[in-house]
């Protein structure tokens, strides 16, 4: 089987490895045999395991554009390995994108030579992409600390372990230093970070306190969105109803066990209570308009990826989010007193 293996290995120009079993030197070219146990494992998860530099995301993309190989034949992320097969290749790596430093003004509240945590202003896209070359979070964390720019495996998200929504405003944290890195991404990973929001949500929740526990995916027909799917990641989230509104809404602290992306907001729009002002999920429905979806990443704790130190970080809410509750109050309280 290893001829066979290595007489279609050599003719692909863009692999360069000699060992049967570990990636090579460079790390960027690999070879590996399928154990039995390790059979009917997928392919992507098999890789991300295998692989350890590699991020899942990579892993995905190598095994989508064919840089991946098993037995020489191109297989999908969700292919399910046989005992015996070779699984060879290389990683994609994406195209160059120059990164500009901007001095875009960054609310720190913790720093140290290894990460730091700042509270993330609603209307900031956090990395480069698609119509956003500059103004982003990573152009103005590169001005602020340009050793970010070779931190972590992915050139356009220097530094950055996690993400928020555009619209969603509050703590991140954002890694200075590779080791630290990856830690961190290992910590969220590994769900030991505990991460707790705020939310303005649609109506009145029946449970006060509840967990909601729905897989959620890829939406199969706008694939800009995110949907409850069976076939789905799994994603659990908790609730607690803070204060009501006699106007229809709801200020909740939600607590996420995962890190699914649009997470709470699939999830509450999914119980009929919407995130307020999330036009793509029904938060936009009714008379009365938001600036933005109201979601705020109120805390953050996790252990420190060096020292092991507990950190535990809060931030307040945005102006625009307390000015809203604070007219909402206001109306609540003038309902109040017409009714006595």
């Amino acid at each position: 089987m290893a001829q066979k293996v290595f007489a279609w290995l050599s003719v692909m120009s863009h692999c360069c490895c000699q060992s049967s079993s570990v990636p090579s030197p460079s790390g960027n070219c690999f070879i590996f045999y399928v154990q039995a146990g390790e059979a009917g494992c997928r392919l992507d998860h098999f890789l991300v395991r295998a692989v350890h530099e590699a991020s899942r995301s990579v892993v995905t993309e190598s095994v989508r554009v064919g840089l991946i190989k098993v037995d020489g034949l191109d297989r999908k992320n969700s292919y399910c390995l046989k005992a015996g097969e070779c699984v060879a290749g290389s990683l994609f790596v994406s195209p160059a994108m120059d990164l500009l430093p901007e001095p875009i003004p960054l609310e720190i509240i913790f720093e140290d030579a290894y990460l730091l945590v700042l509270s993330k202003p609603p209307g900031l896209v956090v990395h480069p992409g698609s119509g956003n070359q500059t103004g982003t979070l990573v152009n103005g964390l590169l001005y602020h600390c340009q050793a970010l720019a070779g931190v972590g495996d992915d050139a356009v998200r220097p530094g950055i372990v996690h993400r928020l929504d555009k619209d969603t405003s509050g703590l991140m944290v954002v890694a200075k230093e590779e080791g630290a890195h990856q830690k961190l991404v290992d910590a969220f990973k590994a769900r030991l970070v505990d991460k707790y929001y705020l939310a303005l949500l649609h109506g009145v929740l029946e449970q006060k306190t509840g967990r909601i526990v729905a897989a959620i995916g890829r939406h199969p027909v706008h694939r800009q969105k995110m949907a409850i799917r069976e076939d789905g990641r799994y994603a659990a989230t908790n609730w607690q109803v803070l204060q009501e509104f006699s106007s229809g809404f709801s200020l909740v602290r939600l607590q996420i066990e995962t890190g699914r992306t649009h997470q709470i907001r699939v999830h509450m729009a999914s119980m009929g209570h919407p995130v307020a002002g999330d036009i793509v999920y029904g938060g936009g429905r009714g008379k009365r308009k938001f600036p933005r979806q109201l979601l705020h990443s109120t805390q953050l704790s996790f252990l420190h990826p060096v020292t092991g130190a507990p950190l535990v970080f809060s931030a307040p809410l945005w102006s625009d989010f307390s000015l809203i509750l604070d007219q909402l109050a206001d109306e609540s309280k003038q309902v109040v007193q017409e009714c006595l």
